[in-house]
């Protein structure tokens, strides 16, 4: 019995020798098989609407500067028993061209650059060789980048892909194989390449968005965007919380997705350059329809609606007539149930009242959010289907 248990002891000393190896590799070494499914993802760092801003830029004044031409050759043709080869100096190439392009990747301006040259190109060479054009240089924009020179808009970079080209390149110079004629048999004449296209351009973003949420500072809209959208904007219960625009997306379950842009908040004589002005406005102009977001806790709520109806209409002129969605928000506090009746009284548009802290009546703004899409589809088919007026 005691040779029979030796074994069993000497195995299990040998055991936990070798678990306490596996404890030490495991301490110091993380790259084997093993220990790879235990690693844990890093999560990015949640930034703050200060340091957001940083980040999200809507304008931009660039210098474009296109690639310069290749100089042409000027050489004659040399080879054993041909006494006169003539002349075979090859052009220049091309300089590259600056390319703004829309990716649809592209949320901010902040990686655009102050100046860009595009490439020059290859100068040519003997032997009737040509130089190799300059490669192309493109910048990435994001959707709804609008193009001004001058102040006068040259180019809407609304769909993916789309490009424009900000600076040709030069042409690229001649060889004296170009000049070669019956009158001049011999030529030694070779021209420079051209300099490329100098231009200042403006860049200017407008969100991309289906719905534009307007309100009052501290009304509920980045807690409203939260609730009914994947987008996480930062929340305070202070106003002016929101810096720059935010852009979430609402998914149905027959895989429509529409977009909601968040906006600054906007107060009483926005117009006159008063709390963050009302600049940020361009982000809703290509929206095809508005949410108006107000807070039921204070008194006179409907008075919030005509000041916003206003400061649109001092911004641009029809802003304030798109379709629009009344939304009241904080229906949660007893102040908001006084008030819901009043204001009802008063604005003739139905008025969603929900709470985007609770989610009550969260899934009948979502409904409505769809129904006031499709019938603004509805109306741009029908008026491409209306008869052409002779």
């Amino acid at each position: 019995m005691f040779l029979s248990r030796q074994p069993a002891c000497a195995s299990f000393l040998l055991g936990s020798v070798l678990q306490q190896q596996v404890l030490q590799c495991k301490n110091f070494s993380r790259s084997c098989a093993v220990w790879g499914n235990q690693r844990q993802l890093r999560k990015k760092k949640e930034l703050s609407e200060k340091k957001l801003t940083r980040y999200f830029v809507d304008q931009r004044r660039i210098s474009v500067l296109g690639g310069k031409g290749g100089k042409g050759a000027s050489c004659f043709h040399s080879e054993p028993r041909k006494e006169f080869g003539g002349p075979d100096g090859g052009d220049g190439g091309n300089g590259g061209h600056v390319i703004l392009k829309a990716d649809a990747r592209i949320k901010s301006l902040s990686l655009v650059q102050p100046v860009y040259q595009g490439m020059d190109g290859v100068p040519g060479g003997s032997k009737n060789c040509f130089g190799c054009n300059g490669e192309n240089l493109y910048i990435k924009v994001p959707l709804g980048t609008l193009v001004k020179e001058d102040g006068m808009v040259v180019a809407d970079l609304s769909q993916p892909k789309d490009e424009y080209i900000a600076a040709l390149g030069g042409n690229g110079g001649k060889g004296n194989r170009f000049f070669l004629s019956n009158e001049n048999r011999a030529p030694v004449t070779a021209t420079m390449g051209e300099n490329g296209q100098k231009r200042t351009l403006q860049l200017e973003l407008k969100t991309m968005a289906h719905v534009g949420m307007v309100g009052f500072p501290n009304a509920g809209k980045s807690s409203l965007l939260r609730t009914i959208s994947n987008a996480k904007p930062a929340v305070a219960p202070y106003p002016f919380t929101t810096l720059n625009p935010h852009v979430g997306i609402i998914q149905y379950q027959d895989f429509e997705q529409l977009a909601v842009a968040d906006i600054p908040g906007i107060i009483r004589g926005a117009h006159q350059n008063r709390g963050l002005g009302f600049a940020f406005l361009r982000h809703i102009e290509r929206c095809r329809f508005l949410m108006y977001v107000l807070d039921l806790s204070v008194s006179e709520p409907w008075t919030q609606l005509q000041d916003l109806k206003y400061e649109l209409e001092q911004y641009e002129e029809g802003l304030s007539r798109r379709p629009c969605l009344i939304v009241g928000n904080k229906i949660d506090l007893p102040q908001s149930r006084v008030n819901l009746p009043l204001l009802r009284e008063r604005v003739e548009e139905k008025i969603i009242a929900m709470s985007a802290l609770t989610g009550h009546n969260v899934e009948e703004l979502i409904l409505c959010i769809r129904e006031l899409y499709d019938k603004c589809l509805d109306s741009d088919i029908s008026t491409l289907q209306k008869p052409l007026k002779w």
